[in-house]
This record gives structure tokens, C-alpha cells and sequence, in this order.
């Protein structure tokens, strides 16, 4: 990837908490970043976050875009940092941005073009109005963000519990005094509170801040109407700019951000996807959008065409570079299915007859989660020894590979399961085993089932990836029932996790025979050096 391009001025200005006013009368604070030279001829980047616009966020995303060819405007959201209103989260943002697109086009200092830009909630920020920018937005870029967010945290087939909670517990308090060290510091009493029996009773108090966030994450289903509108997938389609998305094969949101895009290609526009071996906070996230935007986006901003690339770059993980596309999931890579045997194997070859391999799960003590797509604690790429070492978690493993095996796109598993609960979670983990035998994890995903005392093929959707298994490694899949606290633990009950009261221990069956031939399913190309691809072995 390119490095950062060299400042064109370190001489800026700022105007501090300009006041734009939303049409029900409430004002939002904002902050004007630009040259102190010749900044009203320069292209706007329009910024809006809920977490304040000066500190960390203006050292790391603000300055390094004005002091690149851009005017800055920073703005706080809806009852953040000084701007009026109450703060509803992920609910204002197409009211209050579109009519903050209004305002930057009246000032006198605007210059004619903008483009938006911001990770996470900014990115979401963009997405809600995607669909009715003025034609003085030239382009978007979005990074480790989709235009659904908390959708995904709701799912009735895996419900997600530590990001939501962490995330609200952030932005109830993040105004307070020291308010970022008190959060690091709170987490020994966030993870007390995602074990609380039931969930209702977290003492949300005790964190800091009583978050109403998590109390709509609680009391609400995806299908409640607490949630109507704050889904913009819809939207993407209409987009009216070339975007440019930037993600994280480890990132909360990878899934979406890979929706998002293959709607916009579907639908004709112009777009381009960068994805990374980084997760959601991951600090190269930042640096390459800001290389975006001064590539990108200023030549956009200019009516000028971003210097030539594919329209898909890739980080290709275990061989460690990156390989440009022209598409996801990108041509020529076919499924491929590696069984689970008898003996804790994997390999392409059907199961023969052999019983079910057993374990037993107990919420009371949930598998825990181990890196991965998380936000806290350990993320990313990590030794899983530990993990599989614990007697509620299967493996089953190749043979050391003869030859580089590249895997790239949509992974999946269907395990062949029954438990002595009536309910039950699947989780399923892809590892690299190398030849010291240390299993790191690359991507998982877990399913939720009803009527799992009965066999049940779990169709579990794992996060994507791009992979390169070398020579002489092994392939390996974990099987269990949780990811805790990344997941809600499931009781086992079929009650509502967030009142569930009773934890009940099951005893999970995992089938691998003629009948039932349990698979993890591999988008798979075999590689003899990366010049030039192999056909598919």
C-alpha cells in the first residue's frame, strides 16, 4: 500500500463550534479545519461523529486531511460534544446530515465540492443518506462500516452481546471526566455484567451510565419497532457517487460492508473495495483512508479520474500481501468440501460410518472467545491452544498440506448436530495449523437452532477471508456451542437471552457419516507460487 503522501501545508486553521441549524430548531456544533492559506479554494471533507471532534480524532483523521488538499468540517451528532438534541442513536442521521450537507453548501468558504468521509458510525453516518446527496458530493469513503450496523448485533440466529454493550456503555459516558481511561478501567465490571443472570439485571448503573442503548438491545428484537428505520441497505443502490470501502477481515462489521458493495457493483456505480488484515480498531484502518482521500476522493473532488487500480484489493493473509480483483468474491475460486472424520480429521473425502463425537456444554462456564472479530480483549489473528485444549471444543484437522492451498471468499460449514436441549448454538472456527503445531484462527461464525435435540444440519455462515494455507500446514475446524462474550450464551431454555433466567448444561452430538456428512465449505484455488495461479485442485 502507498504511504501517505507528503504534506502540502502544516499552517492550519480552526474554527471552533459553528453552529448548523437542523430544521426542528436544534443546532449542531462543528469544527472548520483548513489552511491557513488559500483553505477556501480546497474541497470540504465532511466528518460527522458522535465522539467529539477534537482530541485523538482530530490528530489522526482531521489534521493529516487538511494539511493534504482538503477544508475539514467536524461535526458532533445530535446531543454529543456540545450539539443540541438528545442523543438516539443511529436514528437522526438522515435528517440531520442531509441538512448539514445544505448548510456546508451555503457558507461562503465552501468551494464547490465535498466528500464524505469517517469509519464505523461515520460511515454509517454517510450511508443514511446515500441516496440524496446534492451534486456537490463528488464521493464517499466509508471504512469498517455497513449501512445496517446494529442489525447485525440483533440477529435472531446469534445474537451478539460485547460489542453492543461495550459500545453503549462508550457512548453513555464518554463525556465524563477521564472518560476513556474509566472506560479501559471499567472493563473488569463490563465483563461482570455480560454474565449477569438475566441480562436485565446487568447493573449498567454500576459502569458508569445508565445506556438506553443497551436497554432497546435487551428489550427489542430485529423486528421490533424500536429498530424501524435504521437500516439503509435499502439506500445503497441508489447511491449517487463512486465510493471507495475500506474493511477488516477481522472486523464486527465485515459482512455487511461486503453486502453493501456487491450492491453497488450490481447496480452499475462505481465503486472500489480495499480489505486488510485488521480489525475494527485497528490504527492501519485510519491510515488507509486517509490515503483514500487524498487519492481517491481529491481526484473525485477535482473532476479528475484516482489513479488506475482494480476495483477489489485484497490483503491475502499467510502469505502476507496484497492482490488486486475485479470482483468479490472474485472469480475461480469453487467450493470445496472438507469433511469432518472419525479421529478428529478433515479431509475431502466422504465420511465413511463412524458414531457422533460428543461433548458437553455448560453456560454456567461458556467457551469463551478467543480473538477474532472483536472490539475488546484479545482480537484478531491469535494462538488458539488454550482454546482447544478445553473439553467442550472439537477439532478436526488435515494432513499436512502437499501444496500452497489459497482460499478466498464466502466461507460456510454445515455440521450435522443434536443436542439434549431442545436449544442450541453452533459454532464453527477455521484455523492454520503450522508445522510447530500452533493453531491460529481466521474466520468463524456461529449458528443458533430451535429443535436441536433433534439432528439438525447447522448451515453456520462464517466471516469471509482471504487465506493462503503453505506447504507443509494443516487445515483445521473447531466445533462448539459458544463464543462467550462475544455471544449471548445460550440458556438452552428458549427463553429471551436478555430475561433467561435458568442456564441448562447440554450434551452436543456432532455427526460425520454417510448419512450426515458434516462439512466445512471452502472457496478454494491451489497455488504454485503467486504470479500465477494453478487451475483448481
Amino acid at each position: 500500500m502507498l504511504r501517505l503522501a507528503t504534506p502540502s501545508t502544516r499552517q492550519l486553521i480552526v474554527d471552533r463550534d459553528l453552529r448548523v441549524p437542523m430544521p426542528d430548531g436544534v443546532d449542531l456544533l462543528a469544527d472548520r479545519w483548513a489552511p491557513r492559506a488559500g483553505g477556501d479554494a480546497l474541497p470540504t471533507v465532511v466528518i460527522r461523529t458522535p465522539y467529539g471532534r477534537r482530541g485523538t480524532l482530530g490528530a489522526v483523521l482531521t489534521r493529516p486531511l487538511a494539511e493534504r488538499g482538503f477544508q475539514v468540517l467536524i461535526q458532533s451528532t445530535r446531543g454529543t460534544f456540545g450539539s443540541g438534541g438528545t442523543l438516539d442513536p443511529l436514528r437522526c442521521e438522515r435528517e440531520d446530515g442531509l441538512a448539514t450537507l445544505e448548510w456546508v453548501g451555503n457558507q461562503p468558504w465552501f468551494a464547490d465540492t465535498m466528500v464524505l468521509f469517517g469509519l464505523s458510525y461515520l460511515g454509517y453516518a454517510q450511508w443514511a443518506m446515500t441516496d440524496r446527496l446534492p451534486p456537490s458530493v463528488k464521493a464517499m469513503i466509508p471504512q469498517v462500516s455497513e449501512s445496517a450496523l446494529t442489525m447485525e448485533f440483533l440477529r435472531a440466529d446469534g445474537i451478539s452481546l460485547e460489542t453492543p454493550f461495550d459500545w453503549g456503555v462508550l457512548v453513555a459516558t464518554q463525556e465524563r471526566r477521564w472518560a476513556m481511561l474509566r472506560h479501559r478501567l471499567g472493563a473488569r465490571r463490563l465483563q461482570r455484567a455480560l454474565r449477569t443472570i438475566p441480562l436485565t439485571g446487568s447493573d449498567i448503573a454500576a459502569l458508569g451510565h445508565r445506556s438506553e442503548y443497551i436497554q432497546d438491545i435487551l428489550a427489542h428484537d430485529r423486528d421490533a419497532d424500536r429498530w424501524a428505520g435504521i437500516d439503509h441497505s435499502h439506500r445503497v443502490p441508489e447511491t449517487t457517487v463512486p465510493v471507495s470501502s475500506i474493511a477488516g477481515w477481522f472486523d464486527i462489521f465485515l459482512p455487511g460492508q461486503l453486502r453493501d458493495y456487491q450492491a453497488l457493483r450490481a447496480a452499475g456505480r462505481d465503486a472500489r473495495l480495499t480489505v486488510g488484515p485488521w480489525t475494527h480498531t485497528a490504527p492501519d484502518v485510519i491510515g488507509t483512508a486517509v490515503r483514500e482521500a487524498t487519492d481517491f476522493g481529491l481526484a473525485h473532488a477535482k473532476g479528475e479520474q484516482p489513479a488506475q487500480r482494480a476495483p477489489v484489493r485484497l490483503y491475502v493473509m499467510g502469505e502476507d500481501s496484497w492482490h488486486d480483483f475485479d470482483s468479490w468474491p472474485p472469480a475461480g475460486y469453487a467450493p470445496h468440501r472438507y469433511h469432518l472424520q472419525p479421529g478428529a480429521t478433515l479431509s475431502t473425502e466422504p465420511p465413511g460410518v463412524s458414531g457422533p463425537d460428543r461433548y458437553q456444554y455448560d453456560p454456567v462456564d461458556p467457551t469463551p472467545a478467543v480473538g477474532g472479530v472483536r472490539m475488546t480483549g484479545t482480537t484478531g489473528r491469535v494462538d488458539n491452544t488454550a482454546l482447544e485444549s478445553r473439553p467442550d471444543v472439537l477439532t478436526y484437522t488435515t494432513s499436512a498440506l502437499e501444496h500452497d492451498l489459497e482460499v478466498i471468499g464466502e466461507v460456510s460449514a454445515e455440521i450435522y448436530f443434536r443436542s439434549s436441549q431442545p436449544y442450541a448454538d453452533v459454532f464453527v472456527r477455521l484455523c492454520d495449523v503450522d508445522p510447530r503445531g500452533r493453531s491460529y484462527n481466521i474466520c468463524d461464525g456461529l449458528l443458533s437452532l430451535t429443535s436441536a435435540d433433534q439432528i439438525r444440519a447447522a448451515q453456520v455462515r462464517l466471516w469471509p477471508t482471504a487465506y493462503l494455507f503453505k506447504r507443509g500446514h494443516r487445515i483445521r475446524i473447531q466445533v462448539s456451542s459458544g463464543a462467550f462474550p462475544r455471544f449471548a450464551r445460550n440458556p438452552g431454555t428458549g427463553r429471551p437471552r436478555a430475561t433467561a433466567d435458568t442456564l441448562l448444561t447440554a450434551h452436543q452430538e456432532v455427526y460425520h457419516d454417510p448419512e450426515h456428512p458434516s462439512a466445512v465449505i471452502l472457496p478454494v484455488r491451489l497455488s504454485t507460487g503467486r504470479k500465477g495461479l494453478a487451475a483448481d485442485g
